[in-house]
């Protein structure tokens, strides 16, 4: 029930889309797929559906071969596209049942529709044609195709594109509870979801990939410092920052200070012992990390 891909390379004239890149995907995870524009994500994902033949290289999804098993690759997979195509004319319901049809589902297809409903939560819109339907809800009907067959991997680009914040929370704990059983890969431009849902990031840029790791390692690695975010009673200077024994450098954001100091330490006794000794009061003291849209910008600029 994994993704497995070995030098995988997609060529248009003069430009690799997707530069010779490998990577492992294992079930009962939620890995998110990042990058900018142009990056190559969508390319890969097109491939890994076998909407796309590769140029050079192989993929493996749930045992099968995306070129030579491409049938059994398809039965396996759901994918919601970041470009929801769907019959505008079709009501929910019918438009369900034709998917069932198209897929070859073996089950109780009245009950599946049903259950995709609710989980999903259609049941508002079930009786609309979809061309009626809100961005957001247009959104779910693809979600529910998507996971119609109860594929053993599920890829999906965007997926809470259009939604509002409720929605997003509610499609956010739907495929981390799917995420739990399923090999799951995410595109987004959304850094908090990924935050939210992602337990691995891989990042592309250029066609190549330039980071794979566990999100939490990912920020551990690319840190280097640590942040101490501090707001002083008192008015005080840079210079005079820097003279607390552990602080490397400082920098002034509004009427806090951020001061870096090395991945190891713990500034915090030493700054609160300066402010005694100095007659200062902290207001605020917080340690900070690098966001992820730092990571991401230091990988793909």
């Amino acid at each position: 029930m994994s993704v497995k891909v070995e030098a995988l390379t997609k060529i248009y004239g003069d430009q690799h889309a997707v530069d010779s890149i490998s990577f492992e995907v294992a079930g009962g995870q939620i890995t998110g797929f990042l990058g900018p524009n142009g990056a190559g994500k969508s390319t890969t994902m097109k491939m890994l559906t076998c909407y796309l033949a590769p140029t050079a290289g192989k993929a493996m999804v749930a045992g099968y071969d995306i070129e030579t098993q491409s049938i059994e690759v398809r039965k396996r997979i759901g994918y919601l596209p970041e470009h929801n195509p769907l019959y505008t004319e079709m009501y929910v319901k019918e438009y369900l049942r034709f998917i069932a049809g198209i897929s070859g589902y073996e089950g109780n297809i009245s009950k599946r529709i049903n259950e995709l409903i609710e989980m999903t939560g259609l049941g508002v819109e079930k009786h609309k044609k979809i061309g009626m339907l809100s961005k957001g809800y247009r959104q779910r009907v693809g979600l529910a195709q998507a996971l119609f067959s109860n594929p053993e991997v599920l890829i999906l680009d965007e997926p809470t594109s259009g939604l509002d914040p409720n929605q997003v929370i509610e499609i956010r704990n739907l495929i981390k509870e799917v995420g739990k059983e399923k090999t799951v890969i995410l595109s987004t431009h959304i850094m908090q979801e990924v935050q939210a849902m992602c337990s691995r990031v891989i990042i592309i840029n250029k066609g190549k990939i330039v980071a794979d790791n566990s999100t939490e390692e990912l920020t551990r690695q690319t840190t280097g410092n640590n942040l101490l975010r501090v707001a002083f009673k008192n008015p005080v200077t840079a210079s005079v920052l820097k003279s607390i024994p552990g602080v490397l450098d400082v920098e002034q954001k509004g009427k806090a200070w951020i001061l870096f100091y090395a991945a190891n330490d713990d500034l915090r006794d030493a700054v609160f012992k300066w402010a005694v000794n100095n007659d200062n009061t902290i207001y605020e003291m917080e340690r900070e990390g690098r966001s992820l849209e730092d990571i991401f910008q230091s990988f793909t600029k």
